[in-house]
């Protein structure tokens, strides 16, 4: 309609000019361009005559006929008569022709300003939420939106640089691959403000969202050059937070890969003190929410606080990197991971693999901090060359259970609490961890 009404605007405009145009010239030609009203000849003087700006000659005659009908006058008196010429003097002539011969630009630039505040006005009462499955997604960041709108996918290749000595993608692979797919919804969504994943509400009163509680479980670890599918969505978590989960497949088999859920609050950026969520924010993610849970039962055991004396492995001196930072001035909660697996003994690694992981998060670490990782075999458990006291308990022979403790070594402040899993990764026995 805009389009419409702004070609109508147009042809109007160029017709008046093209009008203007043709009497100008017919005028100055002595040509007769319509016929006359009156039937009474008018005898007029010879002498030269200025019509609003035109130099007429009055010894120019016209034809007394006009379309086969015989007409008194001139050509001057039809004009004067119909177009309604008054006299003008003389020194103006010459000035006011030469802009009566301009074309009549202030319709087109009406017409241009029209078509200009349409569409911003069509562009702001746009609604940016996808309503339909699979109608809004990125073609750089690669994701959509399914099911109502309610969950966001996106794929992931398995890069080269993301896999380790068994040519399978790492757990800290994994938990980027699970924040990406959570900034990407939040970006796509059109809620995104100026902080990682935070809202437009949120980025108001310098507000970001931080991560309590993690666990993820691996069925099966992605190897080099696999196409993995990652659906998220969001929920809520009690009175006071939000919980997102995820769920990752193979893509060309559809078969479930990981599965991982996880519990987030605000705090505010600058006093770094613990939030309750505004109702101006909850107007906006609500929309997003879904009862949906990955877990049938989540693991909801307690983690219990490892001292000294009750860890046999100890990992020292770890210090965080510029490059472990993120946007929020923190270190990243996936680099928590690589820092659990500092202290496990090397042939757990190496003959192991991680498939279930529940991660708690007391404190954030900032980049000056010097920490320390403390593992232990879960209480009961045996293994080869750990020291006394862990006793057998009843539990799959070929299955390891550890606790883990992250905690700043100066005051011993914890960062993290956690409790992994893991299981044989081929048909060989645990070397002899003395």
């Amino acid at each position: 309609m805009v389009a419409a009404a702004a070609t109508m605007l147009m042809f109007s405009s160029s017709s008046q000019c093209n009008t203007q145009n043709k009497i100008s010239s017919a005028a100055s030609s002595g040509k007769p361009t319509m016929p006359v009203s009156s039937p009474e000849r008018v005898d007029v003087k010879p002498k030269p005559t200025a019509y609003k700006g035109l130099q007429v000659n009055g010894n120019s005659q016209g034809s007394n006929k006009i379309n086969g009908t015989k007409v008194n006058g001139t050509a001057v008196d039809s004009m004067k008569h119909n177009v309604g010429l008054k006299e003008a003097p003389e020194e103006e002539s010459t000035a006011k022709s030469r802009i009566n011969q301009l074309p009549d630009w202030s319709m087109l630039l009406a017409t241009i300003a029209t078509i200009i505040l349409a569409a911003e006005k069509q562009w702001t009462n746009f609604d940016w939420k996808p309503r339909k499955t699979d109608m809004f997604g990125d073609v750089f960041r690669l994701g959509r939106f399914v099911e109502d709108s309610l969950v966001f996918r996106q794929n992931f290749a398995i890069r080269s640089y993301e896999i380790g000595a068994d040519r399978t993608a790492s757990i800290e692979t994994l938990m980027n691959h699970l924040q990406e797919t959570a900034l990407n919804h939040v970006w796509l969504s059109g809620l995104a403000g100026d902080g990682f994943g935070a809202t437009l509400e949120m980025s108001r009163r310098n507000l970001i969202w931080v991560v309590a509680r993690m666990q993820i479980q691996v069925e099966r670890y992605p190897s080099w050059g696999d196409v993995v599918e990652i659906d998220t969505w969001v929920g809520p978590s009690g009175k006071n937070g939000m919980r997102r989960d995820w769920l990752v497949r193979d893509s060309k088999t559809n078969s479930i890969l990981t599965r991982a859920t996880s519990t987030w609050v605000m705090m505010n950026r600058k006093t770094r003190k613990l939030s309750k969520i505004p109702d101006a924010v909850k107007g906006e993610i609500q929309p997003y929410f879904t009862e949906r849970n990955i877990f049938m039962a989540e693991d909801t055991r307690k983690l219990h606080k490892l001292e000294d004396d009750t860890s046999p492995y100890i990992c020292s001196d770890l210090t965080p990197r510029w490059s472990d930072l993120d946007v929020n001035q923190h270190v990243n909660n996936v680099k928590y991971i690589g820092w659990i697996l500092e202290s496990l003994p090397i042939s757990v690694l190496e003959d192991n693999e991680l498939y279930n992981i529940t991660l708690e998060y007391r404190r954030e670490c900032g980049p000056t901090h010097v920490l320390q990782s403390l593992t232990s075999p879960q209480a009961g458990e045996v293994i080869a060359g750990s020291p006394a006291p862990f006793s057998q308990r009843n539990v799959p022979s070929d299955t390891l259970h550890f606790v883990h403790l992250l905690r700043l070594q100066d005051d011993r402040s914890e960062i993290l609490r956690a409790r992994s899993e893991w299981r044989p990764k081929a048909k060989n026995n645990i070397h002899d961890l003395a």
